[in-house]
């Protein structure tokens, strides 16, 4: 193994023993009023009001009004601390009723729990990404999805692939404006609109369809709910070709 892969592996190896074993406490010195939970609190309200960027050891003492060596008593490192805030800003998975309540309702109601994740912390776009350790809530997300797909047919990685469909079409969308609104995940389209109105009035001749389609755009704004619709209804088709008879789907032609 070359010395950069031991060294990432000894990166993952740290991460996972903050992210899943017992939690991090200092060893000497007197009871400190410092705690790992705050200093993570305090880095996502960083990282909320001025961007990922912005989180620092040396910030996120000042803010706390520590020096950065109090923190390396318990986090030693930013990546695990940006580990730690990746997997609280997730916060507990959503209970969407598991398979019996119907993979496809199911599947639905995990993107739109995630859509507010996304909007209050804009910044999980460039965390919660590549090869790393997942933590406990965020595994907790990825276990209630795939748990909404058990008994449709699919294999474990068609699974796992249908997971990041969905999540890929959440990520793409939030990329689209700084801070998508929570809740109904409405926004994008009307904002993109109301921008290109002047433009339209003006030069809408040459692009009439273009002009017709952000008309229509400012009064009706559904990407979220359209691409998850397109989403399922392909996987509904995947579903249909390879569940057995009796799982939900038809029988393979």
């Amino acid at each position: 193994m070359s010395e950069p892969a031991k060294e990432r592996a000894g990166g993952h190896e740290s991460v996972a023993a903050l992210l899943w074993g017992p939690p991090r406490v200092p060893s000497r010195g007197p009871r400190p009023k410092l705690s790992l939970d705050r200093i993570v609190d305090t880095a996502i309200t960083l990282a909320d009001a001025e961007g990922i960027d912005a989180v620092s050891m040396q910030r996120v003492a000042s803010d706390l009004g520590y020096t950065k060596m109090s923190l390396y008593r318990y986090v030693s490192r930013r990546d695990e601390l940006l580990a730690l805030m990746t997997d609280t800003a997730y916060g507990p998975a959503p209970r969407i009723g598991g398979p019996s309540r119907g993979w496809r309702d199911g599947l639905r109601d995990w993107g739109m729990a995630m859509w507010p994740v996304l909007g209050a912390h804009p910044w999980l776009l460039r965390t919660a990404v590549g090869a790393r350790v997942m933590g406990p809530n965020e595994l907790a997300w990825t276990e209630t999805a795939l748990e909404a797909l058990s008994g449709t047919g699919l294999g474990g990685a068609e699974r796992l692939d249908a997971v990041v469909l969905v999540a890929g079409h959440l990520r793409s969308l939030a990329q689209q404006v700084p801070f998508p609104e929570t809740g109904s995940g409405n926004g994008t389209e009307a904002q993109i609109a109301r921008v290109m109105a002047p433009l339209l009035a003006e030069h809408g001749d040459r692009y009439p369809e273009a002009r017709a389609a952000f008309g229509a755009a400012e009064g009706r704004d559904s990407a979220l709910e359209f691409g998850l619709r397109c989403i399922l209804d392909g996987l509904e088709h995947r579903i249909g070709r390879s569940a057995p008879e009796g799982a939900g789907g038809q029988a393979p032609g």
